[in-house]
C-alpha cells in the first residue's frame, strides 16, 4: 500500500513538475514577449523623441526667419514711410513754388497787358500828331 501511494505520488509530482515545467516556459515565453515588446516601445519612444526635438527645432529656425523678417519688413515700412514724409513736404514746396510762379505769371501777363494797352494808346496819340503835324504849316 504504501509502495503503490509512494509510486502514486511520484507520478502525481512527475505530472506536477511537467506542469510546473510547461508554465514555467509559457511564463518565461511570455517575459520574452514582454521584453520585446518593452524594447519596441522604448525604441519607438526613441524615435518620437528624436522627431520631436527636430520639430521643434524646425519650429524655432521657422519662428527666428520669421522675426527676422518681421523686423526687416518694420524697417523698410519705417524707411518707406519717411520718404512719403519728405515726398509730402517736397510736394508741399513745388506746390508753394508752383503757386508762386502762377501769381508771377498772372502779374507779368497783366503788367504785358497794361504796357499794350499803353502801346496803343501811344501809337494812336503818335498817329494823331502825325496828322495833326500833317495839316498845320
Amino acid at each position: 500500500l504504501i509502495s503503490s501511494a509512494t509510486k502514486s505520488l511520484r507520478m502525481e509530482t512527475e505530472i506536477l513538475e511537467k506542469k510546473l515545467q510547461d508554465a514555467q516556459m509559457k511564463l518565461a515565453e511570455k517575459d520574452g514577449d514582454k521584453e520585446k515588446e518593452i524594447q519596441s516601445l522604448k525604441r519607438l519612444i526613441s524615435e518620437l523623441e528624436f522627431q520631436l526635438t527636430m520639430e521643434k527645432s524646425n519650429s524655432e529656425s521657422f519662428l527666428d526667419k520669421l522675426r527676422k523678417e518681421i523686423k526687416h519688413k518694420s524697417d523698410e515700412l519705417e524707411k518707406l514711410t519717411q520718404e512719403k514724409t519728405q515726398l509730402i513736404h517736397s510736394l508741399s514746396q513745388v506746390q508753394e513754388e508752383n503757386s508762386l510762379l502762377q501769381d508771377t505769371v498772372r502779374r507779368e501777363c497783366e503788367e504785358r497787358f497794361e504796357l499794350t494797352a499803353a502801346l496803343g494808346r501811344a501809337r494812336e496819340q503818335v498817329l494823331e500828331l502825325r496828322r495833326l503835324s500833317g495839316t498845320l504849316p
